[in-house]
Parts: C-alpha cells; structure tokens; sequence
C-alpha cells in the first residue's frame, strides 16, 4: 500500500533541507534502516548508517554549499518523488552549479527507501571529456 498522498513529497522536502543545512538528525528520520543510496559516479552506501556517515564526512568539506530546488514531482502510484535540484559549491573562490536529479523511493511507511542521483552534463564537458565535475558551471 502506497504512503498517503503527497506524503512522499513532503518526505523528500525533509529529506532535502536537512541534507542542505546538515541536520543529520532530521536527515536520518526520513530513511529506512536499509536505505541504499547510488551516486553520480557509481559509489554506493547500503544502510542508514553508512549513508549518514558519508553525509557527515562529506557535506562540512563543501565550501559555499547551497541547494536550490528547482522542481519535485511524484509518480502517480505515490512510492517514487522526483527533485531536480542545483547544487553550488566555491572551487577556487568561484561558485560552481552541478544540476542534479534525484530519485527517492518511499516505502509504505513512508520513509525514503531508495536514493539515485543523476548529474546533468553540460555539452561542453562532454566535449573536453569531463568526468568528474559533470554539468557544472561557472558563475
């Protein structure tokens, strides 16, 4: 049975800004015990745990880090809710915007399930082959 309507976008809401101001209390209310979480670049965290790990290594280490949410959007069965996002972090004191998609799956409970992220590429860092800053530009 799916969560109730429009509960899995609210989740997702939550899920988002507590990742954005690094409140890893809140961020860890929204997962399941098993989360399991697949990045840009293949890497994978199984497990509250883990994931949140991450997060807490991860996130202090982004210089200027902002999230701006652009668009969320659910699946008509309610279990799948979907955020393109902008995330802003300073490399050598310039801000740089990687576009992002993400995708949470929301178990019956309610709680975020499943996590996959998706990077936007730019036509230019196809062309010169870049792999490791994926759709970002330069303000």
């Amino acid at each position: 049975m799916p969560p109730p309507k429009f509960q899995q976008v609210t989740i997702v809401q939550r899920y988002l800004a507590a990742v954005s101001h690094q409140d890893w209390e809140v961020v860890e209310s929204c997962l399941t015990d098993e989360v399991h979480r697949v990045g840009p670049f293949g890497d994978v965290y199984s497990g509250r745990d883990a994931y949140l790990a991450f997060l807490r290594q991860t996130m202090p280490s982004l210089k200027g880090y902002r999230m701006d949410i652009d668009r969320l959007t659910t699946t008509g069965d309610e279990t799948v809710a979907v955020a393109e996002l902008r995330e802003t972090v300073e490399l050598d004191g310039t801000p740089v915007v990687t576009r992002e998609c993400i995708v949470c799956d929301v178990d019956a409970s309610g709680l975020i399930r499943q996590i996959s992220i998706y990077i936007q590429r730019s036509p230019a860092d196809l062309a010169a082959g870049v792999v490791d800053v994926g759709g970002s530009e330069r303000m």
